[in-house]
């Protein structure tokens, strides 16, 4: 798929303010990515995204070395620049390293309170998305539910690794169609886990948030690989 219309990449130009630079770049690319803008297996128009955002052509390369980097996008010799198809295996790769990370954020907590308002945020989002039958926006209010969780360990570090993470798995979650059933289910756990933690009960949200990914990876890993065997059925 070669996505030459970047057009509405033109609106963006704006938040390159006066100095642009290829990481100001690399994180509207990286957002355009997330929403599904440039889905799975686009290849990426350096002639079209540089006119739309008014870059030069050496400050989109680098930008999209940068995202190659973090691994959403690939480059192919004699071909471009793509984003890039996930294998299955890269699915379960990313769950098990999310239950690595996140649930040690929850059992490294020291004493409530906690701070929640992030992920009590969050929970309304996705709540408010699903009454607006709006699912795509549920699954971007989970996204922030989970960066918040992590953010409750006051590191950088981890914020980063879990930033590039979450942005691998949503190249995943656009290749399924039916983002209502992969999502729904987790709105109520997520509320769970947060008035887990707003009752001081840390070692209960651990158990919860390692329950959740547990079954988001079976649910995702299997709708995920359906969907790659089957790319005419995951078509929106």
């Amino acid at each position: 798929m070669d996505v030459r219309g970047a057009g509405g990449l033109t609106d963006d130009r704006a938040l390159l303010g006066r100095t642009s630079t290829a990481e100001r770049v690399a994180d509207i690319l990286r957002t355009r990515i997330a929403e599904g803008y440039f889905p799975p297996g686009a290849r990426l128009s350096e002639e079209s995204i540089g006119g739309a955002l008014g870059v030069s052509r050496n400050t989109l390369r680098e930008a999209f070395r940068l995202l190659t980097h973090e691994r959403l996008l690939v480059h192919e010799l004699n071909r471009g620049v793509f984003v890039r198809v996930l294998a299955v295996e890269d699915v379960d790769d990313l769950y098990r390293t999310r239950r690595l990370v996140e649930c040690a954020v929850l059992r490294g907590l020291g004493q409530p309170p906690f701070a929640v308002d992030g992920l009590a945020a969050a929970v309304a989002e996705g709540e408010a998305a699903a009454r607006a039958d709006d699912w795509t926006g549920v699954s971007t209010a989970n996204i922030h539910f989970h960066r918040e969780l992590v953010a409750l360990a006051g590191s950088a570090r981890t914020d980063e690794l879990m930033r590039g993470v979450l942005a691998e798995l949503r190249l995943a979650f656009h290749a399924v169609a039916d983002a209502r059933t992969l999502h729904e289910p987790y709105l109520g756990r997520n509320r769970e886990i947060l008035d887990a933690l707003r009752a001081g009960e840390r070692a209960a949200a651990e158990r919860l948030l390692a329950r959740y990914l547990d079954d988001s990876r079976t649910r995702v890993t299997a709708a995920y690989a359906e969907a790659v065997d089957d790319p005419a059925g995951s078509a929106r």
